[in-house]
């Protein structure tokens, strides 16, 4: 049996979930993530979920005042997602 050349894991986990279609479905388990890291912890105390489907997300939150504030700067807050993403993931956001 011959050995090849060692890679770095760093180096093949990028090919392999691309090969097998899910660096979409990473992304989309990261935004949760990102949603309390990018907008502090009193907006992650009212938000519920945060769920990525087709372009959008899903945001549900217990105030309806935040919400409301939200809404007003929802395509910043798109910028600001699809910045720290690198890529134009967040198409939309629909606050519940």
């Amino acid at each position: 049996m011959q050995r090849k050349e060692a890679q770095r894991l760093s180096d093949l986990l990028p090919k392999v979930l691309s090969e097998q279609n899910l660096t979409q479905k990473l992304d989309e388990t990261q935004i949760g993530v990102l949603w309390r890291n990018l907008f502090g912890e009193t907006v992650a105390g009212y938000t519920t979920r945060a769920q990525m489907r087709n372009g959008k997300l899903y945001v549900s939150l217990s105030s309806a005042i935040l919400r409301n504030e939200l809404m007003c700067n929802k395509i910043s807050l798109i910028e600001r997602l699809n910045e720290e993403l690198g890529k134009p993931l967040v198409k939309d956001i629909i606050f519940r």
